[in-house]
């Protein structure tokens, strides 16, 4: 045994963990006793036992309880009843805590060996419950960070020809508005110029009034599309994962 493994015994008779100290310390054991069940579970809470071996008959506590106990908030801990008054209703309850073994005394070296051995052979390290609802929300987080992505595309995808309609239609307008700007400034020095620039001014706003409502007969649609990809993307995310 490579490493030294830490042996707990409860029992009230001080002569039991004599026994075991005597037979398990040269194995590779270290033996700590308890005189009552409170006793060994204030050590349980202090450090770590590799096996626990528990007396029934004894003071305040029997070892029944403390099994239970024990195996309640240490079930990877392994348990082993000892006793000298061994009945069906004893064996019963003990394997309904989950004991590893159930001994009856007067007990042998080769009995308190073996029920220890086999007891950690029985012992396997506590593992991580990972609960299912975890498991399928790690699963599902691809697929949620893909759904934003999916939805950007197709919207890039339907607005793309309306964007190039809106350009194509505006940039004229725009260079030519900046042209009748800079010549309306050159114009303005000039007295005569500016009464004809403010009767061109009325005729301006009567060519561009058409053109205007063009703009929004090309953005209403536009805007229209944006609301309803905006629409279906918010109740695609808001979709439960199980579904």
């Amino acid at each position: 045994m490579s490493a030294l493994r830490k042996v707990l015994v409860v029992d009230d008779d001080p002569v039991v963990g004599l026994s075991f100290n005597r037979v398990l310390s040269d194995k590779g054991y270290i033996v700590i006793t308890a005189e009552n069940g409170y006793d060994a579970l204030m050590k349980l809470q202090q450090e770590k036992y590799d096996v626990v071996f528990t007396d029934i008959r004894m003071p305040s506590m029997d070892g029944l309880e403390v099994a239970e106990r024990v195996k309640a908030r240490q079930p990877w801990t392994p348990v082993v009843i000892v006793t000298g008054y061994g009945t069906t209703a004893n064996e019963e309850r003990a394997k309904a805590a989950g004991v590893s073994d159930f001994l009856r005394k007067p007990l042998s070296p080769e009995m308190i060996e073996g029920s220890a051995l086999k007891a950690l052979l029985q012992t396997a390290p506590p593992l991580a419950v990972v609960p299912e609802v975890a498991v399928a929300a790690v699963q599902a987080e691809p697929e949620a960070m893909q759904k934003p992505n999916m939805l950007k595309n197709m919207a890039l995808f339907l607005l793309a020809p309306f964007v190039g309609l809106l350009y194509a239609v505006l940039l004229p307008f725009v260079g030519m508005g900046m042209l009748a700007w800079m010549a309306g400034e050159a114009l303005m020095t000039i007295p005569k110029a500016k009464k004809v620039l403010q009767f061109g001014k009325s005729i301006a706003k009567l060519i561009v009034v058409p053109f205007i409502g063009l703009a929004y007969a090309l953005l209403l649609p536009i805007a229209g599309v944006v609301m309803l990809v905006w629409i279906g993307g918010k109740a695609l995310i808001g979709r439960p994962a199980t579904e």
